[in-house]
């Protein structure tokens, strides 16, 4: 079979590799038809993990399945799932408490919990971003979907990853009806965690990031944009509310945070948000922040490379805050949202900007790496386009709302990229 492999720093080619299987009762394997590239995926992909050489990317899968294993009762031959990036087996103790996240059965190393596809540290498992995936314990991991799941995939493969954690992140931070909610971050995670709080009922929520394509999109979908290059955040949202800050916030950049001048700083996201949350707020972080980076020593520093950051602890601890840190228990959250998406009220491939086919994975990686203009989200399709009947498109989604406008079709800014090209009739 194709997959995307890992073959050191900034290089990921497409290659044959052997045929994933059935190698335990448990497992299903599944015909990958929409994968997509994590920004935790460039992690690795810079060479900034232990992620090792040979190995199969992806971690946000979507597809068909195509065999169960002889103790599979639930899942079966046909159906259509998208997969949690957690791979979890739903009876340890972390599982049993819904913590699937820090599964302590997957997890091969006895001092450590939490096991993903095609992730550093998270086990020996292989990524999606393949034409095949071995899932285990299917019957516990898939999430099936109904009807509108082939037509639909570019909203429904968000749920195994970016859209739960943004909503993760809103959960730890204790988003509440009519909050007033600060996200650092405009990439894929932070535009779904505005997305989440505005779900949730927030009253005003920021995102602050230097990036003008991906503040484009959040304005798109209500959120009011705080460009970095120019403004700082805090003083914008104290400013807003008579110098209190705001109710809550969500780190959703990581260890690689940098200045918009390109200069790192894992503590930047994080010290901002101690700034903008007033006494007692609550911050969630969902971006990843590692005990070990290999590229942190040239990057930041010494203390950096081993995951010690300089925290503003003392103004955290004299603002009373609250912080929830961690990967998102998916399966927490996947089937609440999967309904919202079946029952019209959520949308969340708005933020797809390219689909491509799996042999275009190598450019797609340098392309998003390099925060290209327009890059905001990338969807691979292993196994032929998402929609029956047509090629995945060439044209971005920014393009396709420059056509739409040309066009006069109303309701074009807030359209996805699949409603666009049916509205200009593609």
């Amino acid at each position: 079979m194709k997959a995307a492999v890992y073959e050191g720093p900034r290089t990921v080619t497409v290659k044959d590799v052997p045929d994933a299987k059935i190698e335990h009762p448990c497992d299903i394997l599944v015909k990958i038809t929409t994968t997509n590239i994590c920004g935790s995926d460039l992690h690795m992909y810079e060479g900034r993990t232990s992620f090792e050489t040979g190995r199969t990317l992806g971690h946000e899968n979507l597809g068909q399945v195509v065999e169960v294993g002889k103790a599979v009762s639930k899942v079966r031959v046909g159906d259509w799932v998208v997969l949690p990036f957690n791979i979890a087996c739903g009876f340890c103790k972390q599982c049993e408490q819904g913590l699937t996240n820090y599964c302590l059965t997957m997890q091969p190393k006895p001092d450590m919990a939490g096991a993903a596809y095609g992730f550093a540290e998270m086990g020996p498992y292989q990524g999606g971003q393949a034409e095949l995936l071995r899932v285990p314990y299917g019957d516990f991991n898939a999430l099936r979907l109904g009807e509108d799941a082939a037509e639909r995939q570019l909203d429904y493969v968000m749920l195994a990853d970016i859209f739960p954690t943004g909503y993760h992140a809103t959960e730890m931070a204790g988003v509440k009806p009519g909050d007033q909610t600060i996200v650092y971050g405009a990439g894929p995670v932070g535009l779904m965690a505005a997305y989440s709080a505005m779900l949730k009922g927030a009253g005003r929520v920021w995102v602050a990031d230097h990036q003008p394509d991906r503040l484009r999109l959040a304005e798109e979908i209500g959120a009011i944009a705080v460009n970095t290059a120019d403004q700082d955040p805090a003083e914008v949202v104290k400013e807003a509310t008579l110098g209190l800050g705001a109710d809550n916030g969500c780190e959703c950049v990581g260890y690689q945070a940098h200045d918009p001048q390109g200069r790192e700083d894992a503590t930047l996201t994080l010290n901002g948000l101690i700034d903008s949350v007033r006494f007692t707020g609550g911050i969630g972080v969902v971006g990843v922040f590692l005990p070990e980076d290999p590229g942190g020593a040239e990057a930041q520093g010494e203390l950096e490379a081993q995951g010690k950051v300089p925290l503003d602890f003392g103004m955290l601890w004299f603002k009373g805050q609250r912080i929830g840190t961690g990967q998102a228990p998916v399966k927490r959250y996947n089937r609440a949202l999967r309904d919202l998406i079946a029952g019209g009220r959520a949308e969340p491939s708005f933020l797809v900007s390219h689909e491509l086919g799996l042999d275009e994975a190598s450019s797609a990686y340098e392309h998003f790496d390099n925060r290209d203009d327009g890059w905001t989200k990338v969807v691979l399709h292993p196994n032929g386009s998402s929609r029956s009947g047509g090629g995945s498109s060439r044209h971005t989604l920014q393009e396709l709302r420059q056509e739409a406008q040309a066009q006069g079709i109303e309701g074009r800014s807030h359209m996805n990229k699949q409603q666009l090209e049916r509205a200009l009739k593609r």
